[in-house]
């Protein structure tokens, strides 16, 4: 590990309890596959101290507990005949839930113990309703009791105690009081290694850029879309930083996303705060009956199925790979082109996308990119994601700015969303300059643009306007927001702005 610098004090003193050292993380990860935030889980609550020799000993009851109580799949038999043989036993697993109208019951499945009919007391389904939709890691204490005069399906295993591995509260006061003892540039920085990255190896733009895949995070019903090379950890976040998101992997379906009309139940964008599209040009398969529903959620997180109107909270993520370099798709099509033509084919969809990251900024994850200070708990990090998503803090743009003529109502909504998701990440408490307002409101307004400039070379007579800018309310000074991947299209004024402002 590096020598603990100064951000590493700052950091132990104002949030302690809150943070782990992130190269063990990575130490201990190779030989456990669980998610981050149940290693961080146990690091946090026996490693947040930079004593070295409390540090060795609570490593020491990490990898003990790991060793254990996780199970991994292949010893899924040898787990169960080992619970049998004691009586009872902890373990750490994903558990599922499915409800059994046959025996009018509850059963967990416990996905590596390999079982799938345990006992789970009613209380903790009525309690954690994920446990229903895909499932959540949990400490559990199972315990084996065969009983010989139960009627209907009979299993020996149930759960007596079930922790899940996240908090059991969080105080965003109190993540907000923290954030005022930090500058602008140290929460950045700490954000950063929360992920697990080191901020000294990128340029202010690129901290930014990779804090801004957080947006969807933070902020309800936000469309955010990344093409760029493989290798560049556009779908981290998603699969490891939070037990509030779902990664998809392949094509879906209406009842899988959005609401099963045989079995009454809600699809993932009712129950997940943000679901991701990984490797979109996978989705090519996908019903078009999906993209149409998408379309309209996208725009008003609305849909209907048969005879109701349903509504969901979830943002969305498409994450997908380019084979070219950028100036080559941008010369002989757009920075669509890589989308399964399912997607690319539906402007009205991509219209309703709010931000475009450009991920071949992003260079590919070295082994120097990753961080070996202190950072938050991913846990923590995900809770406060999480409570950040009920306030809007859209309205501070209008403290200082207004938008240009060229923006509709679809890119001023945009942008405001994607301010108010950048704000939540980089000032929790609602507190910057004027300034720090304005890098943000740039950042927002290219992400916008870069999608309207694609829409444009598709259907220029539809989408020409795309001369984004943002207007100081004091000075009435016009500053137009370019994209950088288009030599053409420089961070200068490029046409005459139009005078008026939204």
């Amino acid at each position: 590990m590096a020598p603990p610098d100064r951000l590493d004090e700052k950091v132990l003193d104002v949030l302690a309890g809150r943070v782990v050292r992130k190269d063990l993380v990575q130490r201990i990860k190779s030989g456990a596959t669980v998610p981050v935030y149940v290693l961080e889980y146990l690091l946090g609550k026996y490693c947040s101290t930079d004593d070295p020799v409390a540090l060795d000993a609570g490593l020491r009851v990490v990898i003990g507990t790991l060793a254990e109580s996780f199970v991994r799949s292949d010893e899924s038999n040898k787990a169960q005949s080992f619970v049998r043989e004691r009586g009872t036993h902890q373990l750490i697993d994903k558990v599922k839930v499915r409800y059994v109208s046959d025996d009018d019951k509850y059963w967990a499945e416990l996905v590596n113990f390999g079982h799938k009919f345990v006992h789970i007391p009613d209380q903790y389904v009525r309690q954690y309703d994920r446990l229903l939709t895909g499932g959540i890691w949990a400490q559990v204490d199972i315990r084996h009791d065969f009983d010989e005069e139960a009627k209907g399906k009979r299993s020996p295993f149930w759960i007596s105690e079930f922790k899940p591995i996240q908090m059991g509260s969080f105080d965003l006061a109190e993540y907000q009081q923290a954030r005022r003892q930090f500058s602008t540039d140290e929460w950045i920085d700490m954000l950063l290694r929360s992920t697990g990255l080191e901020p000294s190896t990128f340029d202010r733009r690129l901290k930014l850029l990779l804090l801004s895949r957080l947006i969807p995070l933070c902020e309800a019903r936000f469309n955010l879309v990344e093409l760029g090379p493989r290798g560049t950890g556009k779908s981290y976040g998603f699969q490891e930083l939070s037990p509030y998101t779902i990664l998809l992997t392949g094509p879906s379906t209406v009842a899988n996303l959005f609401y099963n009309m045989a079995s009454g139940k809600m699809g993932l964008v009712g129950m997940w705060d943000a679901i991701a599209f990984d490797e979109v040009a996978d989705l090519q398969n996908m019903p078009k009956e999906v993209v149409t529903t998408l379309k309209t959620y996208c725009e008003s997180g609305t849909f209907a199925r048969g005879k109701e109107s349903l509504s969901g909270i979830a943002s969305l993520a498409l994450f997908g790979n380019t084979n070219q370099p950028v100036d080559v798709l941008l010369r002989s099509s757009h920075l669509f082109a890589p989308m399964p033509d399912v997607i690319r084919d539906d402007m009205a969809f991509l219209d309703r996308l709010h931000f475009y990251l450009p991920g071949w900024e992003i260079p590919k994850m070295r082994n120097e990119f990753f961080t070996d200070h202190y950072g938050l708990v991913v846990d923590y990090l995900a809770e406060a994601l999480k409570e950040l998503r009920r306030p809007n803090y859209a309205e501070g743009i209008d403290r200082h700015f207004s938008l240009g003529g060229d923006l509709n109502a679809r890119d001023v909504k945009a942008v405001r969303k994607a301010v108010s998701g950048l704000l939540k990440i980089v000032h929790p408490h609602d507190e910057y300059t004027k300034d720090e307002l304005a890098e943000l409101l740039s950042l927002a307004l290219e992400g916008r643009r870069r999608v309207k400039e694609q829409l444009k070379k598709m259907g220029p007579t539809e989408y020409h306007q795309t001369s984004f800018s943002y207007v100081d309310r004091e000075t009435l000074q016009e500053w137009p927001v370019g994209v950088r991947e288009q030599a053409e299209m420089p961070m200068l004024p490029i046409a005459p702005l139009p005078s008026s402002a939204t």
